[in-house]
């Protein structure tokens, strides 16, 4: 295979199209610069004139060419000038913004008739229309969900099984059927699932998104196969289309220079600090969606307040909603920011030894990779299936404690208080520690060039695609 794949890699020319989130515009970018480290492939990134700072920010000194289409304008709900999901007034906005985006399909195919060949194209699951244009100009569509197998498996199961409609109550435990260790509450799932009778806007948004994927030449999976090989075999053996690992593609891109010219961040000075001091430090960060009531707000910091360690905490919340004069009574080991931060930056800080997270499948990818072991407090989305995979499959972290003990409860300052000092200090937070560093020895290995698993998953692809055009 070896010269016949070095041959076709001449000239591949890869489209790649986003949905318009922060969350699903960085792995694709991260996904561009491992097809970029291949020689004679060409990518062609879609986004649209908002979102091109961050996407160009992504690909400096690269071949990547970035077309912009414009939003649709005049959307009913949706305010002018937004065109990224953590602008949006609501996430309740979400299947409005959606259906919009397929208003931008005529310009797409526009566009691409003026482009090179298109070899295949990875776009985004909630972009099902994608797959129209591509059958049209005949090329191979992937899907991009930006999970992991185990979610996407166990969702599967539980869904043709039909298992939430049985249990009485919303934290009754369900046994998964084809992975009977694994037990499941209706409250890890979100509407539509959890609906006896499924119907409306949503629900039909997620079908027509199903389909589309699921008719899609494969799916592109932000993992690796050592991390989760139950549930890639059984998603390629039981469902279709082939799932195909390439990640954590949070690692990518090119290794971080040190820049002597660049002044570092206020808080990765912060950081060095407490690493002389030889302290160790809580990151803490909810992702850029999450909305968090005030109360939970108030609990959270008096939470970090009472645990006596050591944090950072990214939130976009202001001063006052945290409780008054709390970040003076805390600034001798806590610090609050506020700006945008490089995350894989602060992960990968020697001082970092734990992280509170939402576990959207990035950070969780993020942190594994950095060797930090997590403190899990899903939010939204397919996070509540991400911690439980997190704590009881891979075992690198613990969960914070709720009130009720439910998956979605309300969290006391007592509990997250409680839940902090196990991670940072506890037996439980040693053992996770331990297995995140395994797991993450294990990932910089499946990202070997030409070695490791998904590496040579993505040559399989581009082999297979190749070959069919001969």
């Amino acid at each position: 295979m070896g010269s016949v794949a070095s041959h076709h890699h001449q000239s591949i020319h890869v489209v790649l199209f986003p949905y318009m989130s922060k969350g699903h515009i960085i792995p694709i970018l991260h996904f561009a610069q491992l097809l970029l480290r291949r020689p004679g492939t060409n990518v062609t990134l879609f986004t649209t004139p908002a979102n091109r700072p961050l996407v160009e920010k992504s690909l400096p000194n690269t071949t990547a060419c970035i077309v912009d289409i414009p939003f649709p304008e005049f959307v009913p709900e949706i305010p002018a000038g937004v065109e990224s999901t953590d602008k949006l007034p609501s996430m309740s906005l979400f299947v409005p913004f959606t259906r919009a985006t397929k208003l931008m399909q005529p310009e797409f195919e526009r566009l691409l008739e003026i482009l090179p060949p298109v070899s295949f194209m990875v776009s985004d699951g909630f972009l099902w229309w994608t797959l129209e244009s591509a059958t049209k100009f005949g090329f191979p569509r992937f899907a991009f969900y930006g999970m992991n197998n185990y979610a996407m498996a166990v969702s599967r199961s539980v869904g043709i099984n039909r298992l939430l409609s049985g249990p009485e109550s919303d934290d009754e435990l369900i046994t998964v059927s084809e992975f009977p260790w694994i037990k499941v509450t209706r409250k890890d799932f979100n509407p539509p699932f959890t609906d006896p009778e499924p119907k409306g806007p949503l629900f039909e948004l997620t079908m027509e998104q199903a389909v589309s994927a699921s008719n899609s030449y494969g799916m592109i999976v932000n993992s690796f196969y050592e991390l989760e090989p139950v549930f890639v075999d059984f998603w390629n053996r039981e469902a279709k289309p082939k799932a195909w690992c390439v990640g954590p593609l949070c690692l990518a891109g090119p290794p971080k220079t040190e820049s002597q010219t660049h002044p570092k961040p206020a808080w990765i000075q912060w950081l060095d600090k407490k690493l002389d001091q030889g302290s160790s430090v809580l990151y803490v960060a909810f992702g850029s969606q999450a909305e968090i009531s005030s109360e939970q707000l108030k609990e959270i910091a008096d939470g970090l307040e009472e645990s006596k360690v050591n944090f950072l905490w990214v939130t976009r919340n202001k001063e006052s909603e945290l409780g008054d004069g709390f970040e003076e009574r805390v600034k001798e080991r806590g610090i609050v920011v506020r700006d945008w931060v490089d995350q894989k930056e602060i992960l990968m800080h020697k001082s970092i030894q734990g992280f509170l997270s939402h576990c959207g499948w990035n950070s969780v990818l993020e942190s594994i990779c950095a060797g930090v072991p997590i403190l899990a407090w899903p939010m939204l989305a397919e996070q509540p299936l991400n911690a439980r995979m997190i704590v009881e499959e891979i075992k690198v972290g613990l969960r914070v404690e709720t009130c009720d003990g439910s998956v979605r409860g309300f969290v006391k300052w007592q509990g997250l208080q409680k839940t902090v000092k196990e991670l940072m200090e506890g037996e439980t937070g040693m053992e996770a520690r331990k297995k995140v560093k395994e797991l993450s020895e294990m990932a910089k290995n499946a990202m070997e060039e030409n070695e490791g698993s998904s590496w040579r998953s993505l040559d399989m692809l581009i082999s297979e695609i190749t070959c069919k055009v001969e």
